[in-house]
């Protein structure tokens, strides 16, 4: 098994240094374990901060794709990658060492296309707290998982298309319900990894007051608006996305 571990970033100076540290630990823990070596891809989609010589600097693989939107910069790192499974991460998420080791035990298992990794937010805010943790909740009984870190057999990702690139939000989502579908046709299955956690950044959350947290995470604002750019220009510009 080869791993590429595809990482999209937008002017993520302040994060991806900390990101990619624990990437290359978690690499190196799984090169120890299982004897499997790595790649650790970044997607730049377009940044105008040092996102790029970070990378570099860190012994990623960079790509380049000015198009500003995730699904697209997430699919410019499948076709680039080397890998059979393919590891989606975001640029702002603090995984732990285990991660990639925990993921390649999970993919053993040949009837297993793919899954995700279960979210702990850690907000500054008591009531974001309170409120992403009914989120969380909610998006367990509805079989969401969120796409800071998703994965994926290669040859799967090819029949799924990738990532939606007509979405702007929700396209994570989306991704896990079709790889879902995918697999009850193949009579196949997901994993969804709970033993271990990866911690996304809440900065919009600590930053935004609740109206806008409340209006942005509204499960019917994002079904009417997933599509349409103009509504998440902030989310993808004043903050990286």
């Amino acid at each position: 098994m080869s791993i590429s571990v595809i990482v999209p970033a937008y002017n993520e100076e302040r994060y991806i240094g900390e990101t990619l540290d624990n990437l290359n630990w978690a690499k190196d823990c799984l090169l120890k374990r299982k004897g499997i070596s790595t790649e650790i891809i970044v997607v730049d989609n377009g940044s105008t901060d040092s996102t790029v010589s970070i990378a570099l600097s860190s012994g990623a693989k960079v790509i380049k794709e000015s198009q500003p939107n995730i699904s697209r910069a997430r699919n410019v790192g499948a076709n680039g990658a080397s890998g059979d499974l393919l590891v989606f991460i975001d640029a702002d998420v603090t995984v732990p060492e285990s991660l990639l080791w925990r993921i390649t035990e999970a993919m053993k298992d040949e009837g297993c296309v793919g899954g995700a990794v279960d979210t702990l937010y850690q907000p500054r805010k008591l009531w974001v707290k309170v409120y992403l943790q009914v989120w969380r909740l909610f998006g367990k009984l509805a079989g969401m998982a969120q796409g800071a870190t998703q994965f994926c057999r290669r040859d799967v990702n090819v029949r799924l298309c990738g990532y939606d690139e007509t979405m702007y939000m929700g396209e994570d989502v989306d991704f896990y319900w079709r790889l879902k579908r995918f697999a009850k046709r193949h009579h196949a299955r997901v994993c969804f990894i709970q033993d271990i956690q990866v911690i996304p950044s809440t900065r919009r959350f600590d930053q935004w007051p609740l109206w806008r947290t409340l209006v942005f995470t509204n499960p019917l604002f994002i079904l009417i608006f997933r599509r349409r750019k103009g509504p998440w220009k902030e989310w993808y510009g004043t903050m990286g996305r």
